[in-house]
């Protein structure tokens, strides 16, 4: 039955940091959109004007009236003063000079507006298909949810304190395993940026789990990651998936924290380290953001955000941490009747 649950959770969270991600890109499609509309208007402004200039060309060449009409040509073959010639001539040169100019410039803005054009079309092509996309995702996650409530709902309150020993006492199994092995290596600290982001991340603690939240009343696995380092002045992907991809990996031995540690074969869940073999994170629905063994769930591996910063000194990794709700590591450990409504 935990197995079971634990996998449906487990496929919540998939179905979520898939949601997560159309959404961010959604955001960023929406504002390119934005841009390629503005870049668009002012595009078709300056073919409007470079139209302008050519019209008023054409006028002065219809009606004999511009420095560079036929007559003006003519007069200048037929000028006595030399001088005077090359003057005539090299206002002609000016005019014709600038006429190209100008027919340059309204054709180069054709192609311009053209291409912009095709490409906001395109983005807006995208943002429908992306706000489709999610859509569906969302839907999915709101199923897989439904999935926990039902099983959840068949259980005695026996049945799920039962769960909730035999989660924890899994969890500690699999870290005595990783502190034996050496897995987790010495005792570390933070980089500045580092302690900021895990300050944020204990300030947290208590705050609901909500899928696709990223607070500030609610949040879920990576929204908390993502802005405990953002508040700490440092942006990272949105994601679980993206920050395990794009930023840079750290062995489990060699973690320090403010860390990132990755868990499940295909990066669904993110917590932040903050030493002694604890990480804060927000575990799933129906659960609150608090203060876990690491190896509360299988670790894939560790990512660090700012590789380059220096550690502090004088650290103290925090050991519990009280909140407005249950102590971490006491009753709020477990499962919930219903998992958490969608938002």
């Amino acid at each position: 039955l935990l197995r079971r649950l634990q996998a449906l959770y487990r496929s919540a969270e998939e179905s979520t940091e898939a949601y997560n991600a159309t959404q961010e890109d959604l955001k960023a499609t929406q504002a390119r959109a934005k841009s390629l509309d503005e870049r668009l208007q002012q595009a078709r402004a300056r073919l409007a004007g470079a139209r302008a200039d050519a019209g008023r060309l054409a006028r002065q060449q219809y009606q004999g009236g511009g420095p560079a009409t036929l007559a003006s040509y003519v007069r200048v073959l037929l000028a006595d003063d030399p001088e005077q010639a090359m003057d005539r001539s090299h206002l002609l040169h000016t005019a014709a000079t600038e006429a190209a100019a100008t027919i340059d410039r309204m054709a180069r803005g054709a192609r311009q507006a053209d291409t912009l054009a095709r490409q906001a079309d395109a983005a807006l092509d995208r943002q429908r298909a992306l706000t489709a996309q999610r859509a569906r995702q969302q839907a999915t996650v709101r199923y897989r949810l439904k999935d926990v409530e039902r099983l959840l709902a068949q259980l005695s309150e026996d049945q799920i304190a039962a769960l909730d020993r035999l989660e924890s006492d899994g969890a500690a199994t699999a870290q005595r395993t990783l502190e034996s092995r050496g897995a987790l290596g010495a005792a570390g600290a933070p980089s500045s940026a580092g302690d900021r982001a895990i300050a944020y991340g204990l300030r947290q603690v208590g705050k609901p789990y909500v899928w696709g939240a990223t607070g500030p009343d609610a949040f879920d696995c990576s929204g908390l990651t993502s802005q405990a380092w953002s508040h700490a002045g440092r942006t990272i992907p949105r994601t679980s998936q993206e920050q395990w991809k794009r930023l840079p990996h750290v062995p489990l031995n060699r973690l320090r924290p403010g860390d990132l540690v990755v868990y499940f074969p295909g990066a669904t869940h993110v917590a932040l380290y903050v030493g002694a073999g604890k990480v804060v994170q927000a575990p799933r629905p129906g659960t609150t953001v608090r203060l876990s063994p690491l190896a509360s769930n299988p670790p894939l591996g560790a990512v660090r955000p700012d590789p380059a910063a220096r550690p502090v000194t004088g650290y103290t990794a925090p050991r519990q941490v009280t909140a407005d709700g249950p102590a971490p590591g006491a009753a709020d450990a477990g499962y919930a009747t219903s998992a958490a409504p969608g938002h």
